[in-house]
């Protein structure tokens, strides 16, 4: 692979480069006037969502077939493309090329509505060649910086909107309770308050203040709702979660995202209750648009409606299935590979089984992100206008990212950082391929190409390399991740005899949604043998974790001397990592969740007081195990070096329900190298009606120190920290006392 090296540049904002934007009475007031214009038909087809590879030529991926594309929008009318990336990225050009054939054909139409095209570009724009790719969602918590967030989610607007493509499906808002889950690090990871914080950073970058700008795009959330917390921790399948649960956790998140300016949002895959989100009524209408008051536009999933029959059985056929989804609230149906919604739902709005009402109130929301995004004037980009596309300013900030994403969570006898002068081994099935570092979502769906679209990034062993020299870096793969090879394992054994020090990069294969499931929750057995076969020559190990969910290490973590989460860290993941390594960057992210230690302790840190027996309690008969017992804390997080938190205060020893909280704490960097530290302010609710949390997130800054630097840092609760859903679906607080903690620091207040 080439060798990408590059110099760090500040981060300038770009211009917001506006197309002229209408008020909303006057985009309210042109949807009106077309609405009006618009036959069934039409109206219909703007509903109706089909996958790109259904307008391609048959054996030749990406060739459009232009009298499919013309039977596509002429006769169905359809109102929106997906991607579906095959065989893999596009080049700006190839993108304008195909935008511009959808374009043309659209504006042979009647009324010349454009085509809205929606790409799931999550974590940069993933299926444009050469385009900046970011730290998944699960390290982008991990840096606890939500400026980091928003520039990341403002370059992959600009880069997406280079392409000629103005939705993207991101961000991911879901809130996984089983680790084991295949989109965990789809996330923002298992905490309200940090995954609401930064899903408002990446609706705000994706969006700006005019989604009309020829820079920013619609941001999607999804996926609404409670589809992270599967029973069997697999994907698309059913969840049991009572409404009081739901509406403090899952819908506090989108109730945030919404507040940003959300333009649209994906509805979940699974079911809650024996309900398919898809066909609940109550959650899509009443709740999502009636209580939260969204107006912007409501879009399956995969063939979700079909399921709603094929899978879930709540339906008779097709056409029921279109009649209870569209009912529910449905505005957009991602089909995607025919026309079944589009005659389905013609024959019932015919017949009077889905009213004008329900199908004008669908079309007038898909029409009004129309005229927000400014189809009606411009599709297709100028590629001229997008200079710093794939650029070494866009590259810096994607380095910051990862670099603040990797996360130190043991460091004994300081064995990190690492000597430039010394040998290592670099060896285990990740250390080599830019698979592990970009996962799913990457290039294509599963991401298996992005060895070949980022041939020119490097690895972990590339990086390393590069760092220290070939000369003083021993490799071999050791294993792979699946299978048994005991000849590699004694190759690895050999080579790290010459070595003083190795680093072990383990971790998963890509993968998302179903092709992620697993049913076993430790790390691969090939992978925990060459860790054990190591350990016995008693060496210095570096553990390096790519992973896009935390699997079990326990097997073998003991025996390890430091171990490093990077997660899916992106293209510039290993330069990141490598300059961790050696102390050029001193890592500074968090664990955005519970590392759990067994497969049967997965409690999350807010756990409930319940939830921890054992952990104190004995009596003269038998000692409990400990019931909380992670690996690692949400929040874990070592540095090369030390803070000192001090001087907690609280401005007012007692309040009433109209006050807010000012907490100051000191912090100073006692250490002798300059570091990034994330303050962590945790608030526990001491007694309460409905069980209360050890302890929940309630705010967070990252600030930067240098040697014997301090600084006071300010924080504000509000009333609504104070808050819990009781048993009547009401938010409310209870006279009592409250426990603020920052670092080792705590003190108490009262609520009067």
């Amino acid at each position: 692979m080439k060798k990408n090296i590059l110099l760090l540049i500040p981060f300038l904002l770009f211009s917001s480069g506006s197309w002229s934007q209408n008020t909303k009475a006057e985009i309210n007031k042109k949807v009106s006037d077309l609405v009006s214009k618009m036959t069934l038909e039409e109206k219909i087809g703007q509903m109706t969502q089909i996958t790109i590879t259904n307008f391609e030529i048959k054996g030749k991926p990406g060739v459009l077939d232009t009298e499919k594309l013309k039977e596509g929008i002429q006769n169905y009318h359809v109102g929106s493309i997906l991607n579906v990336p095959n065989p893999g990225a596009a080049t700006t050009k190839k993108w304008n090329e195909v935008l511009t054939s959808i374009s043309n054909e659209a504006n042979k139409t009647r009324l010349k509505i454009p085509v809205l095209y929606g790409i799931d570009a999550i974590h940069g724009s993933s299926y444009t060649a050469g385009a900046t790719l970011f730290p998944q969602q699960i390290g982008m918590a991990a840096t606890f910086n939500t400026e980091i967030v928003k520039k990341g989610a403002e370059i992959s607007a600009y880069e997406t909107r280079a392409s000629s493509i103005p939705w993207v499906f991101s961000p991911d808002l879901d809130l996984p309770r089983n680790p084991a889950w295949s989109r965990t690090w789809e996330s923002f990871g298992e905490d309200v308050y940090l995954s609401a914080q930064m899903g408002t950073a990446m609706v705000n970058g994706f969006e700006g203040n005019d989604i009309g700008s020829k820079y920013h795009v619609a941001s999607c959330m999804k996926h609404f709702i409670g589809y992270g917390s599967t029973t069997t921790g697999k994907d698309r399948t059913p969840s049991i979660i009572p409404e009081r649960i739901l509406r403090q956790f899952d819908l506090t998140i989108y109730q945030a995202a919404i507040k940003a300016g959300a333009k649209s949002v994906m509805v979940s895959s699974g079911e809650i209750n024996g309900t398919p989100v898809h066909a609940s009524k109550y959650l899509i209408t009443d709740v999502l648009k009636k209580e939260l008051g969204f107006e912007g536009v409501v879009v399956t999933d995969w063939k979700d409606i079909i399921y709603l029959y094929t899978r879930h059985k709540v339906a008779e056929n097709n056409r029921d299935a279109v009649r209870i989804s569209v009912m529910a609230g449905i505005d957009m149906s991602m089909v995607p590979e025919d026309y079944t919604f589009y005659t389905d739902l013609l024959d019932l709005v015919n017949k009077g089984e889905v009213p004008m009402s329900r199908i004008d109130d669908a079309v007038s929301r898909i029409l009004k992100m129309k005229f927000e995004l400014n189809l009606f004037q411009n599709t297709v980009a100028n590629v001229k206008d997008y200079p710093k596309f794939g650029s070494p300013e866009f590259i810096a900030v994607a380095y910051n990212a990862a670099a603040e994403s990797i996360t130190l969570l043991k460091n004994n006898a300081a064995v990190l950082p690492l000597q430039k002068n010394e040998k290592i081994l670099v060896t285990g099935p990740t250390a080599n391929s830019m698979k592990y570092l970009n996962g799913g979502w990457s290039y294509n769906w599963q991401g298996e190409n992005s060895d070949t679209y980022a041939a020119d990034k490097m690895t972990i062993l590339e990086a390393l390399q590069n760092k220290i020299g070939a000369q003083n870096v021993l490799y071999t793969p050791g294993a792979d991740l699946a299978n048994y090879d005991d000849a590699a394992i004694e190759k690895a054994v050999a080579l790290a005899k010459d070595a003083s020090k190795i680093v072990l990069c383990l971790g998963e294969k890509n993968y998302t949604e179903t092709p992620g499931d697993i049913s076993n929750l430790y790390i691969t057995p090939s992978q925990t043998k060459l860790a054990l076969a190591l350990a016995k020559l008693n060496k210095p190990i570096i553990l390096v974790l790519n992973e896009g969910r935390p699997r079990l290490i326990s097997d073998f973590e003991d025996q390890m001397n430091a171990v490093i989460q990077c997660y899916l860290p992106g293209n510039e993941g290993a330069r990141a990592l490598a300059d961790i390594l050696y102390g050029d960057v001193n890592p500074s992210g968090r664990l955005p969740y519970n590392y759990p230690r067994y497969p049967n302790s997965l409690e999350k840190y807010n756990r409930k007081y319940t939830e921890s027996l054992g952990d104190e309690e004995q009596n003269n008969d038998a000692k409990y195990e400990k019931s909380y017992s992670p690996q690692y804390e949400f929040g874990s997080g070592l540095s090369y070096t030390t803070f000192e938190y001090s001087d907690l205060k609280i401005d007012k020893p007692a309040i009433t329900n109209t006050d807010t909280v000012t907490v100051t704490i000191t912090l100073k960097n006692t250490g002798k190298v300059i570091g990034k530290e994330a303050v962590l302010l945790y608030l526990t609710d001491e007694v309460a009606s409905i069980t209360p949390e050890v302890k929940a997130l309630k705010g967070f800054q990252k600030i930067e120190l240098a040697p014997n630097e301090s600084k006071t840092l300010t924080f504000t609760l509000t009333q609504k920290d104070l808050q819990f859903v009781n048993n009547d679906l009401k938010w409310i607080s209870e006279k009592g006392k409250f426990k603020v903690q920052i670092g080792n620091q705590a003190q108490e207040f009262m609520l009067n």
